[in-house]
């Protein structure tokens, strides 16, 4: 098949999405099929032979972006929108981007005569155009964004904290509107298809479950690594509410006479700038719950990390931590599971279904019984190692990108 993947934003650092149009695009190719991946910036990592087409995106979201420097790049309607709506502190970039990749696949379509286009998590109002062309369209949903509203707003500490959330999230009508249009929509766990069932109100029948996939080959112990393991582990954008890191530091903060450090694998001091670029922006979230807390000395930021540089540090850590409110999928757990280091995760989303009985799991957003899991787990040395190797085997036996492409093609095939 000739598959188009379309994804607004496609690097491994733009959560979940960047890691799926990797894996999905390389394991479609393996299987034979012609792949172009459209993408907005920052763009996405591909194996050789994939054709990437770069669009632009005139968001000041993205870092070294400026208004002034967007607007005098401005041509289009949609580019005026798109700079003046992300001042003002509106997510409009999957719209923007719906609209320029209508434009795209119109011109592409003519000699490349797609079979398939699937859209990755943008949902945006071209998508609709796109039907018009008489191409089918699936799209993958992680999860809904009304989650990371509910998050945002609940941990929102002002009014006026809560008037930015609400304007940031005020397309979320719109990913609605689209999803219940679509052809199909893949959810990447139960838990995600029941929310976007939920909040998107997507009827069963255009549903479909294909869980993501996980590189072993990458994501594995090593030994040299792991002679003395140590410590805690978090993988997360600590800026992103959802994620959980204010109920890890609490806990953490509990912990403080038990010389328990915890590594975040983040970049808590390169954030996507809001609004006056004359201003430096404020310390993050991260930086700010560390001087709430007081714990500033027992937390380590590594940066952002490439896939191997990752498995490393997950393999120098004693016990990986997930403590998210949600998690569609949850590539933390399944990466750490995958290294051979015991997980203790939240039992919200899909957590429980990715690490199943080979884990930890404890109520979400309670940081006493996270801090009482991560005591009792780093005091008992066997029950490390059970849980790491019952994770390892887990994620080899049930979490494949192999089989995620497999079920992907079986998703086209059964509209086409």
């Amino acid at each position: 098949m000739r598959i188009c993947l379309l994804t607004y934003r496609g690097n491994p650092y733009s959560g979940g999405q960047g890691i799926y149009i990797y894996y999905l695009a390389r394991e479609l190719q393996r299987k034979g099929h012609e792949v172009d991946v459209i993408s907005a910036p920052p763009f996405p990592e591909l194996s050789e032979g994939i054709t990437l087409h770069r669009l632009k995106s005139l968001s000041i979201y993205y870092q070294e972006a400026s208004f002034k420097g967007n607007l005098r790049k401005a041509r289009k309607p949609i580019d005026f929108y798109e700079v003046f709506t992300t001042k003002y502190g509106i997510f409009t970039d999957p719209l923007a981007f719906s609209m320029r990749a209508y434009a795209k696949v119109k011109e592409l379509h003519k000699s490349r005569k797609f079979d398939i286009i699937h859209d990755n998590q943008g949902l945006g109002y071209g998508l609709l155009l796109m039907k018009k062309l008489g191409i089918p369209i699936v799209a993958t949903i992680h999860h809904p964004l009304t989650i990371d509203k509910q998050a945002d707003l609940e941990q929102a500490d002002s009014l006026r904290g809560k008037w930015g959330v609400y304007m940031f999230y005020l397309l979320t009508h719109m990913q609605a509107f689209v999803a219940r249009r679509l052809d199909r929509v893949i959810a990447v766990s139960q838990s995600s298809a029941k929310e976007i069932e939920r909040s998107f109100k997507v009827t069963p029948d255009k549903l479909r479950v294909v869980y993501n996939g996980t590189d072993t080959d990458i994501f594995k112990p090593i030994k040299e690594e792991s002679r003395n393991r140590s410590g805690l582990i978090m993988v997360g954008n600590t800026d992103d509410r959802k994620k959980g890191v204010i109920y890890l530091l609490k806990a953490l903060y509990l912990l403080h006479n038990d010389g328990i450090n915890l590594t975040i694998v983040d970049d808590p001091w390169q954030r996507f700038p809001h609004g006056n670029q004359a201003e430096p922006p404020p310390p993050s979230y991260a930086l700010r719950l560390l001087q709430k807390f007081g714990v500033d000395g027992l937390v380590n930021f590594t940066g952002r990390l490439t896939k191997e540089a990752l498995a490393k540090q997950y393999s120098r850590a004693e016990i990986a931590v997930v403590p998210s409110l949600y998690e569609g999928f949850g590539f933390p757990a399944s990466e750490a599971m995958a290294c051979g280091v015991p997980v203790i995760a939240s039992s919200a989303g899909a957590l429980p279904e990715v690490v199943g009985n080979a884990g930890i799991l404890v109520p979400p957003g309670e940081p006493e019984p996270l801090a009482e899991a991560i005591k009792r787990l780093s005091e008992d040395k066997q029950l490390q190692r059970e849980l790491g190797e019952a994770g390892r085997r887990r994620i080899q036996q049930e979490f494949s990108w192999e089989q995620a492409a497999k079920k992907t093609v079986e998703v086209y095939q059964g509209l086409l």
